[in-house]
């Protein structure tokens, strides 16, 4: 006589971080856009620093001495890292950023995920580091390859900087650093919105405009227009003590910016989604 021995049904252990992590960056890489669009923002990114630097040489003979010997000294570290490429940084991983949620959120695929994985402020950090991480990386990439670009095109007479002068690494890890606050704000901005167009036109919006409007001649005004990430980069791209203006800001004020700014987009994000996605 047989005996019968009930199969018990086991639960799936639970999805490791690393797990999750591979996950993330399965789905990232897999949607077809991502990389021609880190393709595309290389290039334009590298070549836009490099003509500048090319204007620069050119022009180089026909400025007067005071003005050579400026650029000598302070010139060719801001022609490294344009400030149009700046803004273009911030702006290209905020749609990365933003993409990289919005894929997910108006497929559907984010409630598939959370299914699977119920631990979705895992998911969702797991996807933070994966997109920061990412952007990073691109950030690194743009800013070395501009600065070793657009130094030999400067070299010679023409005033080109080296790593080890005044201010050169603290600007290039300024910039290569935008891109992942960049990238997070921007997907911030899609969990909390979710509509593609309208998080593209917040991101514009936030990240573009108002420090156009935004005027420093007060104190609030002044703490305001310090606290947007493109002025902190770019006052981290000045060597020196800024003079003439009433709240100026500080080298480690600016720094702090890029922080507060990543912190409140990942709390903003981890908040958010799993409690909007049931």
């Amino acid at each position: 006589m047989s005996t019968f021995h009930p199969t018990i049904d086991r639960a799936a252990p639970p999805a490791r971080f690393t797990d999750l992590l591979a996950a993330e960056w399965i789905k990232l890489r897999s949607l077809r856009s991502i990389p021609w669009f880190l393709l595309f923002a290389t290039l334009t990114i590298v070549a836009m620093n490099a003509n500048g630097a090319r204007t620069s040489r050119a022009e180089f003979d026909s400025w007067p001495a005071p003005q050579q010997a400026y650029y000598a000294e302070f010139g060719a570290l801001h022609d490294a890292f344009t400030r149009p490429c700046a803004s273009l940084v911030l702006l290209m991983m905020g749609a990365l950023g933003a993409i990289a949620i919005l894929s997910e959120q108006t497929t559907g695929l984010l409630r598939t995920t959370f299914a699977a994985v119920p631990a979705r402020k895992e998911v969702l950090a797991a996807k933070l580091l994966v997109v920061a991480a990412t952007a990073t990386g691109f950030g690194l990439l743009v800013a070395s390859v501009s600065f070793w670009l657009d130094e030999a095109i400067l070299a010679g007479k023409y005033g080109g900087v080296s790593i080890g002068d005044p201010g050169a690494l603290r600007l290039l890890l300024a910039s290569a650093l935008l891109a992942p606050v960049g990238a997070l704000v921007g997907l911030a901005l899609g969990a909390v919105i979710r509509h593609s167009v309208t998080a593209m036109v917040a991101l514009f919006a936030l990240l573009f405009m108002v420090p156009m409007f935004v005027r420093d001649n007060t104190h609030f005004g002044a703490v305001v227009a310090h606290m947007q990430p493109f002025n902190a980069w770019a006052r981290l791209g000045l060597v020196g003590e800024i003079t003439g203006q009433p709240y100026p800001s500080s080298i480690g004020g600016a720094w702090a910016v890029y922080p507060i700014w990543a912190a409140i987009a990942v709390l903003l994000a981890l908040f958010t989604v799993p409690s909007r996605d049931q």
